[in-house]
């Protein structure tokens, strides 16, 4: 119960109340200064609880007993009817002769407020690869760079954020059967970096014995960049593209990029760019060799790769 915090009475002191004058036969006035209270507040408590018992002490709905003003129920019926064939709130309006701020009301209260929320919900589309380097996720982090101290994620005060300082890239890589992961952070979101990365991830998972087949990336100039498709080319690797606007269905880079950012990039309190990039080898160590993911039945991801833990050093 969230009583008004400057309430006399809660349904305990009703009932206090009550037993006093009914059981122990105090008067009402005498009740009523023992509790600081009105003799008419302490009929009343008394007359609730003959018509209700204890049930009558409860607090009550503030809501009044009739609302003259209230939108007629068919009315309401009507607006939700010509929702549902997707017109916009000023369309309804105009349709039915109700204010805008009305009908946008009576949409907002049915949960209806905007259109995409008349189409029902997608089924979960979990998938996994059969075996590592089926398939690997690519995607980029922005992380503004740390200049002249704390950011306002330490210090909360938004009206010293600094501008102008720039971003890292943060270039993420990983393996959909395994999640074991690579990551770099750069300077440029540019053809010929994301390349590099590409070349050098690709030669890490082979190293780890990992075989690349295909890659997923979302629509970024950079991943169809000349430099970029020349890489995958030369390593025999598929080039695959996700659907505009639906960043799940780069769901486990999104998922790492999330992980990553909570337990690595905002874990601490980071004086500048350059102690935040030296923390992240040994992190990503931990991830991939020693944090118990979720999705993998509590072991790491290095309990999916043959022959890797022996390089776990």
């Amino acid at each position: 119960m969230n009583a008004h915090s400057r309430a006399k009475t809660t349904p305990r002191s009703r009932e206090l109340l009550v037993g006093r004058v009914q059981a122990e036969g105090w008067s009402r006035r005498a009740a009523a200064q023992a509790l600081g209270l009105s003799v008419r507040t302490v009929a009343k408590w008394l007359r609730r609880y003959r018509e209700g018992g204890l049930a009558g002490l409860r607090d009550r709905t503030s809501r009044p007993r009739s609302s003259p003003t209230r939108t007629p129920e068919i009315l309401r019926i009507r607006v939700l009817q010509l929702r549902q064939k997707r017109l916009v709130g000023r369309e309804i309006s105009e349709t039915i002769g109700l204010p805008r701020a009305t009908v946008s009301r009576i949409l907002r209260k049915a949960g209806v407020g905007r259109l995409h929320s008349l189409e029902p919900p997608e089924p979960p589309n979990r998938y996994e690869h059969k075996h590592p380097g089926d398939l690997l996720h690519i995607d980029i982090k922005k992380l503004a760079r740390i200049v002249g101290g704390h950011g306002h994620r330490i210090h909360g005060d938004r009206t010293r954020k600094r501008r102008g300082v720039g971003y890292e890239h943060v270039y993420i890589c990983v393996d959909d059967h395994s999640r074991l992961s690579y990551v770099e952070p750069l300077k440029a979101e540019e053809g010929h970096v994301a390349a590099g990365f590409l070349h050098r991830a690709i030669a890490w998972y082979r190293a780890s014995g990992i075989q690349p087949r295909r890659l997923l990336t979302d629509n970024a100039k950079v991943f169809s960049s000349g430099p970029f498709e020349e890489i995958l080319q030369k390593a025999s690797v598929r080039h695959g593209f996700t659907r505009s606007y639906r960043p799940r269905t780069n769901a486990k880079a999104e998922r790492f990029i999330q992980t990553m950012l909570r337990e690595w990039a905002y874990r601490r309190s980071y004086s500048s760019a350059a102690k935040r990039r030296h923390a992240l080898p040994r992190w990503l160590h931990y991830y991939n060799f020693h944090r118990q993911h979720s999705s993998l039945g509590g072991k790491p991801p290095v309990s999916r790769v043959n022959n890797l833990f022996s390089r776990d050093t």
